[in-house]
Order: structure tokens, then sequence, then C-alpha cells
């Protein structure tokens, strides 16, 4: 594009509470490729607001105004998941370049029709599994690649979350599995991505997903909502390059025990930790070779890091690595990961583990489809990368 900077317009920019105020705003007022010209929030008064405390041109309180706004190159959608997808829709439709916090819709359906719109529009799409813009995450990623572990022969990961506040609230749409806002799919989806971006996709995989502490008179306040919101995910299976993987993601929990990732191999073995999310938690390798007597730190290189120093520390950083990212596919046209295409996988593993637990069936995966082990393998819909 011949204009200096992009010019966004987020979805989701209260000034008090919310991902968009946490990351987000501050990961593009931060950068320079990024203008921020437009914010949006559900009433007049609140859009009033975050403009004048963001600097931003337009005060808009309906996300369809903004999809059409001709001040707009990018929409960023930072909401509620159960309102990603009419959101995604409308700035698609309008021709816009978009960035959708995870996950891109509640259903996996959903994630194709927006995936195979923005391929229609051949627009530029993003979606937030920020853990692939962490230095450490990539780093590690570029050690199993380049061979430091040899073959791979068996990964796992895991991640404990304390009480979550959200499994204690009476809106609906927490537990709720149409809305999108589940354990299986926000705690379980970042970090299975965080495990998958560096060790590769799955091949095959069973799971079973569970409710260790139900207390539905706290989750609902409808009598449409499942009685037990799941607050555990188990899942074990084979990669495409063979080895073997297992998965644990619980919450509710007594004491955090933060995240832990595994990769043993022919010729070595690295362990990845985190006291906290590693979507923005400070990410310690260790690592050994055959025939070491203990393991040693594997220190990050300081040039992953491309954020500048106007973006804050925490949250914001790696959200700022994928919007670098993105902003050098919007000018030099080419195709940005983790993009719509990405989510969809990632969707279809979720939906594969899902079908597991409710079936008692290993779940083949191929391409974005999945089918019972039984059966034989669809062929694949050849989804390509953004345009």
């Amino acid at each position: 594009m011949d204009r200096e900077r992009i010019r966004v317009g987020i979805v989701g920019a209260s000034v008090r509470y919310g991902w968009g105020q946490r990351a987000h705003l501050p990961a593009i007022l931060g950068l320079p490729e990024y203008e921020l010209t437009a914010v949006c929030t559900a009433h007049p008064e609140t859009a009033a607001e975050s403009a004048r405390h963001y600097g931003a041109r337009h005060a808009l309180h309906d996300y369809r105004e903004l999809a059409r706004h001709p001040d707009v190159d990018l929409v960023v959608v930072c909401v509620r998941a159960a309102l990603h997808h009419d959101m995604v829709k409308a700035a698609l439709e309008a021709g816009k370049h978009v960035l959708c916090e995870w996950p891109l819709g509640a259903r996996l359906d959903a994630a194709r029709e927006l995936a195979a719109l923005a391929r229609q529009k051949r627009v530029h799409t993003m979606v937030g599994l920020q853990s692939q813009g962490s230095p450490a995450i990539l780093h590690l990623k570029d050690l199993i690649a380049d061979g430091y572990v040899g073959r791979p022969l068996a990964c796992s990961m895991s991640l404990a979350i304390p009480r979550y506040p959200g499994y204690r609230t009476p809106e609906e749409w927490v537990a709720d599995p149409e809305k999108g806002a589940r354990v299986l799919m926000i705690h379980a989806g970042h970090a299975i991505d965080s495990f998958c971006c560096c060790v590769g996709e799955f091949r095959e995989v069973s799971g079973s997903i569970t409710a260790h502490i139900p207390e539905p008179g706290a989750v609902r306040s409808t009598a449409d909502v499942p009685e037990e919101s799941p607050d555990a995910v188990i899942a074990g299976g084979v990669l495409q390059n063979g080895a073997v993987a297992t998965i644990s993601v619980t919450t509710n929990v007594g004491r955090a025990g933060g995240w832990r990732m595994e990769v043993l191999g022919t010729e070595g073995s690295i362990v990845a930790t985190c006291p906290t999310t590693v979507l923005w938690g400070d990410v310690t390798l260790r690592g050994g070779k055959v025939g070491d007597h203990e393991m040693t730190a594997l220190d990050v290189p300081a040039g992953l890091r491309t954020a500048p120093e106007t973006v804050p520390a925490g949250p914001p950083v790696n959200v700022a690595e994928l919007y670098r990212r993105l902003a050098q596919g919007i000018r030099e046209g080419h195709a940005v990961h983790p993009s719509f295409d990405d989510a969809v996988r990632r969707h279809t593993l979720l939906q594969a583990i899902e079908d597991s637990s409710r079936t008692g069936q290993r779940q083949i995966i191929s391409g974005d489809r999945t089918a019972l082990d039984h059966r034989s393998k669809e062929e694949s819909s050849g989804i390509a990368g953004a345009t």
C-alpha cells in the first residue's frame, strides 16, 4: 500500500477493561507502522471516552459503520468470542484487512466460513494466537527444527490455572458451548497452539473433556445453559512427524502450576516452563544433549524481539510482534501467520478432541477435516494461506 501508516479501527476499545485495553491498544499505539483512527464500543458515550483517551479521530458504536469507514484499512475485533463472527464478516465484506482475537468463531463451521470469505476478498487476515509472537516460543520452534533434540520421539505439554473468575459469573455466555468462551476453546486453544507451533500438528488424537468442579448454580443464570462447564482437557495422540504427544489443561486448581512443555528426541531434550500463561509470561528454556550430565539454560536471542521499547512490557509485547508481521505482509503483499486458515486448523484439532471425548473414539485429522479412525480419510479441502 502507498500510505505510510496502516489505519486501524478497533472494536472493543474500552478504557477500563478487556484484552483490547490490556494488550491490543498499547501494541497499536506503540508501533510506528500503525495509526489508530477509529474506536468502537457498545455505547456512544463510552466510544467518545475511548476516542479521547486513545487519540482516535472517530468514535463509533456500530461495528458495521467502523467496517465501512473510509479511514480504516485494518479492522481489529477484540470482544467476546460469540460476537466475532458477525463483526469479522462485516469487515471482510467491506474489503478490509482483519485481525481477530482468538477464537475466530464459536464453532469450526463459523471459522471455515470466515476463512473462505477472506480468501474470496483477497485480504490479509490474522488471528490472535499470540504465543506465536513470543520470542521464546519462536526460539524453541527453531531449536527443534534445527535438530537440537534430533528426531522428536515424545512431546508433552501441561497447563494448570487457578480458579478462573469467569466460571463463577452468572453470565450465561461463559458456560454456553455455543458462545466460544469455554476452557477447551480459550485456555486449551491457546496452550495447544503454542505446543503445535513448536512440534507440529497432530495426525490422530484422542481426548477427554471433563468438569472437575461443576458448580451449576455458580455458572448459569438461564435454564438452557449446560449444568456442567468443562474445566479440564486431556488429549493424546501421534504427531505428523511420528512423535507421540500428550496434553493436559486443568483449571479451577487451588494453586497455579503454570505452563510446561517437554520435547524428548534421539539426540537430546528441551524443557520449557512459564510460571503463568505462555501468552505473555516469561518462558524459560533448558536443554541437554545425549551424554550431558545436566540440563543447561538455552538463552533466547535478543533479536527475536522486534517490538520497539515504545511497546509496554507484558501482554502487549507478543501481540505487537503479530502486528508487525501483519504490517509487513500487507505492505509487501505476502501471506502472514497465524492467519484465518491457521485458525481453522486449530479449530479443527479442538473439534477433534471434543468429538473424541463425546464418542470415545480416536479421531484422524486430515487437512482441515476430521474423521473417525474406522473411516477412510477424507480429502483435504486444500485451504491455502492468506493472500
